[in-house]
């Protein structure tokens, strides 16, 4: 990581707009630590320096800076808490803020209108250095596209941090393409996606909750700069960036993961299927398992919870041959359907115990998703 080193003055005084002040600290005060001991990681840090009001805060894993223009009388730094200056910018009553830092006192003074308060600071120098990003060479990257590829991937990454390889999302650029994984052992979704230009070759594991944030951050952008440094993943898009750690350890092989050949490819209505799925997985309950009955010509999906109740449904279905019965968890069957964004689902099946995999009308996107192994 390159560190940069934070010009402080003995205070800090600016004048801004209140609004973009509002705006700005929402945005970034999304990384701010919410499991620390660190009350320096519980701030937001304002940086003022050429006619500029600088936002950063981290939680050591992402980075959020942003800023806005600004009135600046006395250059310096300081780090204000979050949570107080968050809540304060969205109903200070006037347009115009006058935000000082008195050094000596340790206090940050904000006046707006007939509205004053003074907040208690932490020191600038205690703040986490973050990558210096002057000389970080960076390309761009169609916004929907890369964020379209992330939405289809990122429900699979896991939430166990025993396995952090298997929290973040395997990120991949090949000229032309994109290429996208993640898992959490029982599910895996894969996404490739045709890139317009040139990129360079570049693969990484990043943090699926970087990648999430990316997605509120750049929602107005037509692009998104991409850069990698060390250990460090840098994307900027609509004046926020946004660095991340990248995930040491080797992603799983997905390539080896799926199935190159299957029994059955029944295809089925997307919407009506997920309708059927979502009602029958109420029953569904204590990791009880959804039961799929694959015969002619239909498919009947049922739950059952002792105690609470069973429930069950079918649909036509596209299927011919032995009657065949699988299990999956309700959950994860949901959101592989819910991933698809054509309307037809084709389910492909090898045997009750084998993995199976959703995909829609392309091939660019697959979801595997493991049995659960039924009794009876």
């Amino acid at each position: 990581m390159i560190e940069t080193d934070i010009t402080v003055g003995s205070e800090l005084k600016v004048t801004c707009s209140r609004d973009e002040l509002a705006q700005r600290l929402a945005t970034v005060s999304r990384a701010v630590s919410t499991r620390t001991a660190v009350q320096v990681l519980l701030g937001v840090l304002l940086r003022a320096e050429g006619g500029r009001l600088e936002l950063a805060a981290t939680d050591m894993e992402i980075s959020l800076r942003g800023g806005l223009d600004a009135d600046v009388a006395a250059e310096g730094a300081v780090v204000v808490p979050a949570r107080l200056l968050v809540e304060l910018s969205r109903l200070l009553p006037s347009a115009e803020v006058v935000i000082e830092h008195r050094a000596n006192e340790g206090i940050l003074q904000i006046d707006c209108g007939s509205a004053s308060y003074r907040l208690h600071t932490y020191s600038s120098e205690d703040f986490p250095r973050l990558p210096e990003l002057t000389t970080l060479e960076t390309f761009s990257v169609a916004r929907e596209a890369l964020l379209d590829t992330v939405a289809q991937v990122v429900r699979s990454a896991s939430r166990d941090e025993s396995r952090p390889v298997l929290t973040g999302i395997l990120v991949r650029f090949e000229p032309g393409r994109l290429a996208m994984a993640a898992t959490d052992s029982y599910r895996l979704s894969v996404k490739e996606t045709e890139l317009e230009g040139d990129s360079p070759e570049l693969e990484a594991i990043v943090p699926a909750r970087a990648l999430t944030e990316l997605g509120r951050i750049a929602a107005g952008s037509d692009t998104v700069e991409l850069g990698v440094h060390e250990n460090q993943v840098v994307f900027v898009a609509g004046g926020v960036t946004l660095t991340s750690r990248r995930i040491d350890g080797q992603f799983p092989n997905y390539r080896q993961l799926l199935p190159e050949t299957f029994e059955y490819e029944v295809p089925l209505p997307r919407k009506e299927l997920l309708d059927v799925v979502r009602r029958t997985a109420v029953m569904a309950q204590r990791n009880s398992p959804l039961r799929l009955r694959f015969a002619e010509g239909e498919l009947t999906i049922s739950a059952q919870t002792q105690d609470v109740g069973e429930s069950r449904e079918s649909l036509p279905a596209g299927f011919t041959g032995e009657p065949l019965e699988i299990g999956f968890n309700a959950d994860f069957l949901r959101d592989g359907i819910e991933s698809i964004a054509s309307d037809e689902v084709r389910l492909k099946l090898i045997s009750p115990l084998r993995p199976a995999v959703l995909q829609g009308d392309s091939e660019a996107y697959r979801y595997l998703i493991m049995p659960i192994r039924l009794a009876g």
